[in-house]
């Protein structure tokens, strides 16, 4: 676990010593009134969520030695709600949606509460942490720490937060699933670094979703080149698909100076020229990134660091792969040798191959791009790219890819609908023409579809 940084203890411990002798503080011990208590809630836990953001921002791994600080007595409990859902939603889920390993933070938070003489007030902001924790842990885990209680009214107050229902799968997962949308505007990842092989598997998969999740929030991840680095150059995980896919995160989505960049091509070449099966492992895991629900950015800014890393005269298919994706961003896809590049490619694989739907996606999202960005009074230009669509579809031969084109296209006939509202304006007019026979021609819809899109409603007349 990495040490908190002297600035953000020593702003705790400033906040600590404010919340003790804060007027909000005497009132509330004088009085024991919730009243006064969210007062002093209402005064000093924004500036504790403020330092908190502050520390997920721009050192992540620093979270849990921050939330611990937060344990002292000294806060009053202040915080302590927000820490425990963050530490029940931290913990890593199988797919029955139980924990993979027991979540001892959650449980250090929540003694914390359990322990505070706040408690009365507390467990008001606390039950739900409780009852999703408590449904995605063992029943014997949750029996050992009620029964470490020796107060008799919290452990009657923790067994009634064991709820029934969610002892059904189903349940569990959508009780999961809200608790989570609750959250899903805080910065509260974190994750551990394996130091041996052993631990590898044991951490592996939070990690990689924590890289993932820093990679898609576009965060500052200075603090987390040099513990990446350090992980890709470990000579006990290379040639592992876990060690491998890390790699592939630190390549493409995370700022590196020259010796970082240098020290990393250095290894993927070595593990690239030893690790059997590697250009199937890769391929693999780039499918993986373009098909999370909710799919990482992968364009010509991941295309090209990846490529840059990567030695092309080192004889395998990912050179052939890159060299290629370099003539696609440098060139264009409109262009016609590119196109016959892609063609050839494409038909030295088969159909379904891994490396063929890479190249389906790359080129797929020059058109999402494209398509997603244009402006409704830009029509024109939606015209001009749907020249593409046979070029490309009678390269592909592919369904799926068909049926992308066609979801973009429908959804930007929608905007372009409730734009032009003028059926007999020119826009309107030029569009109905060009929609009609195009989607026809690309198989998108039949002409009874096509018409009924079109249709002109009648207004029924008033009684």
């Amino acid at each position: 676990m990495y040490e908190l940084e002297q600035e953000y203890l020593e702003e705790l411990e400033a906040l600590a010593g404010e919340i003790q002798e804060s007027e909000d503080l005497a009132k509330y011990l004088e009085s024991e009134e919730e009243e006064d208590y969210n007062r002093l809630k209402e005064a000093f836990e924004p500036q504790i969520g403020l330092l908190y953001n502050r520390v997920a921002a721009e050192n992540p791994l620093q979270i849990i030695p921050f939330e611990l600080v937060l344990l002292d007595p000294a806060f009053e409990g202040l915080f302590l709600p927000k820490i425990l859902g963050y530490a029940v939603l931290r913990g890593e889920l199988n797919d029955q949606y139980h924990y993979v390993r027991s979540q001892e933070h959650f449980k250090e938070v929540l003694m914390a509460i359990c322990n505070s003489t706040n408690f009365e007030i507390l467990k008001q902001r606390i039950g739900q942490s409780i009852q999703i924790g408590f449904a995605l842990s063992s029943d014997i885990w949750i029996t050992n720490l009620i029964n470490s209680i020796p107060n008799k009214r919290i452990r009657y107050f923790l067994q009634s937060q064991v709820l029934e229902k969610f002892r059904r799968l189903p349940e569990r997962v959508h009780g999961y699933q809200r608790y989570n949308n609750q959250f899903r505007n805080d910065n509260f990842q974190t994750a551990e670094f394996p130091e041996t092989a052993t631990e590898l598997p044991v951490f592996f998969s939070s990690l990689k979703n924590f890289l993932l999740y820093r990679a898609s929030i576009k965060a500052d991840n200075a603090s987390l080149v040099v513990p990446v680095a350090s992980f890709v150059e470990n000579k006990e995980f290379q040639g592992t698909k876990e060690h491998l896919q890390i790699m592939m995160i630190y390549a493409m989505y995370f700022e590196k100076g020259s010796e970082e960049r240098q020290a990393l091509a250095a290894v993927f070449q070595q593990v690239r020229s030893s690790m059997p099966n590697f250009t199937a492992a890769f391929l693999e895991f780039l499918l993986e990134l373009h098909h999370l629900p909710d799919p990482m950015e992968l364009g010509p800014a991941q295309d090209n660091r990846m490529s840059e890393l990567a030695d092309k005269s080192y004889p395998d298919e990912l050179s052939a792969y890159y060299k290629l994706t370099d003539a696609i961003h440098q060139q264009g896809y409109i262009q016609p040798e590119v196109q016959e590049a892609v063609k050839v490619f494409y038909n030295q694989h088969e159909g379904l191959s891994s490396i063929n739907e890479c190249l389906r996606l790359t080129i797929r999202h020059y058109f999402e791009q494209f398509i997603r960005h244009l402006e409704e009074s830009a029509y024109p230009d939606y015209i001009e790219i749907c020249k593409l669509f046979p070029v490309y579809m009678g390269i592909f031969v592919n369904q799926q890819f068909n049926q992308d084109l066609k979801e973009l296209s429908m959804d930007y006939l929608q905007r372009m609908l409730v734009y032009y509202t003028d059926k007999r304006g020119k826009d309107y007019q030029d569009i109905k023409r060009f929609v009609s026979s195009a989607f026809q021609e690309f198989g998108f819809l039949k002409e009874k579809e096509l018409v009924e899109i079109f249709k002109t409603r009648r207004k029924k007349k008033s009684e």
